[in-house]
């Protein structure tokens, strides 16, 4: 795209993400995504880094399939996720290119050959690990009536055998994100290795038993929960330090419109199921305390149309039974928690006036210190010694990196583990400044500006407003799908402005723009504009708005308030809500924001842009993916035949085998290829230049 920063180079930088310290502390892991060697997808690999900083990086794994999560066990083991082939499977056994089943791997703590513990048909995904002893757990979907993996693959084959797709639905929802939920449920399963009756035994004990130089058995994991329906999509888990407990959540779509996602244990010798929870909000991520005394989760109350859902922080007691709010007076809205070494305080990273910071908060007296507040934090590790805590910061301008920070003390700046994967330590070439303005109501608005490096009062650069998804979030950090340093290598300068129902300005900026998306979240976007554009290095009269998913939607609803932007991009929007009710994944979850829509479509209706289509002049590009089921592709091809219908100039990029994102390398390339193509025809006055692939 320049000659400085191009897409070529963007896709090269390393993604960083899985962030685990072992049990000692002295080694740090981190999975490392980077294209795959023909440039078609993107392939992580497991990397050790020194938390010190003073040892070079290294490579733990390498496989044409790459790996997924990881976790420690007491030991320092590494389990991971990885679809993989197994090299002892005998032939036929496991599997073939085209389907690849994600197994879990166990890698020694001294190295060596990683070896396959459990490979299910549906493969497995997000690993938990025991602090205290060689136990873990993991998901696998499986089929319906199955009494064993084994049984689950034997059906798979029939199925695929006799040619039948077809999957016969009882519950609802029956779509999550991009995958039909059937004709398999999520279970969850436990491994221990320490058993002395298991398959699976540790690899001392394998050795012990005259099993080296052969092929070890495969683990036998237990079904912890048998076949509970969709009680646990999307559930995460974590393990009791003694092993005998597993904590998750568990969802009942029992009292429609009213989906439940309890706190719940779960008993690991008898499967037995306890919720944790009275059924009166959603709970997530449960994570328990290195003493196994507490369990700490989100909790996100459901709202209505008239008040806003509100994030806090749950702490169960595990002896009492009992649980609470963990500093109801903190106006945050709480993304992730973890446990000090001592287990007598709560990290926890929330949004912080476009940051994610990170907090502390003691369990005794509930008081929050903002350790670090600037950049945007996740992946924290707390060190055993309790004195430092490790995690992943990336900014607007720089993508995720290790760092390292003091568990205790007030406004601290995170500093870079030296010797990281990224040695050169990559800025974006945008010069990257904050904006502030104030809304019609007296609210502060903040924006980020992404300029160009060569913007000035002489030479004023175009301007593109890029609205964000959501509807909850904000800009706060690197963006690998929504990047405006792209952008800003073709000469354009981005606004990244937080609106209404925008998190990290308190729960009142939430419920400014709650279930009333067309007013304070497009005046604030609007306020924003008007203030970055009374800049002299900003060119107003070159213009334009794009925006996905939520902000896409504020480029449709844009679209029908104003023709002040000479064009829009919307990616995967919504348009006509009412029927994206019916259409989306789970349309019940949008009644408690915009009401009933069988018996008050008010909401629905007063803020579909499709509803006041006839006040669109802008030219539009419109995308999307067929993959898409949060939204669907429904809303793009009536988007699509409304504009030709009306004679509203534009044009439809069709991706057949994307999702909500762009993900594959090539797709995100072509999508990056027209957006700038659409923008420099409309925006800089260029003559249009259709992509080569397309």
């Amino acid at each position: 795209m320049t000659d400085t920063f191009d897409f070529d180079q963007f896709l090269a930088l390393p993604r960083l993400s899985g962030l685990r310290l072992s049990p000692d502390g002295r080694r740090l892991v981190v999975s490392v995504a980077r294209p795959a060697p023909d440039g078609k997808s993107f392939r992580s690999a497991l990397w050790q880094m020194d938390p010190e900083g003073t040892a070079a990086p290294r490579r733990l794994t390498r496989s044409a399939k790459g790996e997924g999560d990881s976790g420690f066990l007491p030991d320092g083991s590494l389990v991971f996720t990885s679809a993989r082939q197994d090299p002892d499977a005998k032939p036929g056994e496991g599997g073939d290119d085209d389907k690849p089943r994600n197994g879990v791997w166990l890698l020694p703590a001294d190295g060596g050959e990683a070896r396959l513990l459990v490979a299910p048909d549906g493969g497995a995904d997000s690993i938990a690990t025991a602090r205290g002893t060689a136990a873990l757990a993991f998901g696998a979907p499986v089929h319906v009536g199955a009494t064993s993996l084994a049984e689950d693959a034997a059906l798979e084959k029939r199925r695929k055998d006799a040619g039948v797709g077809a999957i016969l639905f009882e519950d609802y929802p029956i779509r999550h994100w991009d995958e039909w939920l059937g004709p398999r449920h999520r279970r969850l399963f436990g491994i221990r290795l320490d058993e002395p009756t298991s398959t699976a035994q540790a690899p001392d004990a394998a050795a012990a038993n005259g099993q080296v130089g052969e092929a070890e058995p495969r683990v036998q994991p237990r079904d912890l929960t048998g076949d509970r329906g969709q009680a646990y999509v999307e559930a995460a888990m974590a393990v009791s330090p003694d092993g005998r407990t597993l904590y998750t959540t568990h969802r009942d779509p029992a009292r429609l419109p009213l989906i439940t996602i309890d706190l719940a244990s779960i008993d690991v010798a008898s499967g037995e199921e306890r919720l944790l929870t009275g059924g009166d909000a959603w709970y997530a991520d449960p994570k328990v305390s290195p003493d196994g005394r507490w369990v700490v989760c989100r909790r996100e109350t459901w709202g209505d149309p008239e008040h806003a859902s509100r994030s806090t922080l749950w702490v169960h007691d595990v002896a009492a039974g009992t649980g609470r709010i963990l500093a109801e007076g903190w106006d945050a809205w709480p993304e992730s928690a973890e446990w000090t070494a001592d287990s007598t305080a709560i990290l926890a990273t929330a949004g912080q006036d476009g940051h994610v910071a990170v907090f502390r908060i003691e369990l005794a007296d509930e008081h929050v210190t903002c350790l670090v507040p600037e950049g945007h934090l996740s992946d924290l590790c707390p060190a055993p010694d309790g004195e430092t805590v490790y995690a992943l910061r990336s900014t607007v301008e720089t993508p995720a990196r290790v760092v390292r920070f003091r568990a205790r003390g007030e406004g601290q700046q995170a500093e870079d583990v030296a010797a990281g994967i990224d040695d050169g330590g990559f800025v974006g070439p945008g010069r990257v400044e904050r904006l502030e303005t104030t809304a019609a109501d007296g609210t502060r608005v903040a924006s980020w500006l992404v300029l160009p490096p060569d913007a000035a009062a002489e030479r004023p650069a175009p301007l593109v407003v890029w609205a964000h998804g959501g509807p909850l979030g904000s800009w706060s950090g690197w963006h690998w799908r929504w990047n405006p340093h792209l952008l800003a290598a073709r000469g354009y300068a981005v606004l990244l402005p937080d609106p209404a129902i925008s998190t990290g300005y308190g729960q009142a900026m939430i419920e400014r723009g709650w279930g009333r998306w067309g007013e304070a979240p497009y005046t604030d976007i609007m306020a924003a504009t008007d203030a970055a554009l009374a800049r002299p290095d900003l060119d107003a009269e070159r213009t334009a708005l794009m925006g996905g998913s939520f902000g896409g939607y504020m480029a449709n609803w844009v679209a029908t308030q104003t023709d002040r932007f000479r064009c829009l991009v919307t990616h995967a929007s919504l348009w006509e809500l009412r029927g994206f009710h019916g259409t989306t994944d789970t349309g019940t979850f949008w009644e408690y924001e915009m009401g009933d829509p069988y018996r008050e479509p008010e909401g629905y209706l007063v803020h579909s842009p499709y509803e006041q289509l006839a006040g669109i002049r802008t030219p539009m590009l419109v995308i999307h993916g067929e993959q898409d089921f949060r939204v669907p592709v429904s809303e793009a091809l009536r988007l699509w035949t409304d504009l030709r219908r009306h004679g509203v100039p534009g044009r439809f990029l069709y991706f057949p085998d994307e999702n909500h994102w762009i993900l594959k390398p090539q797709n995100a390339r072509l999508w990056y290829e027209t957006v700038l193509a659409f923008l420099d025809e409309h925006v800089l006055g260029q003559e249009w230049t259709r992509p080569a692939l397309v």
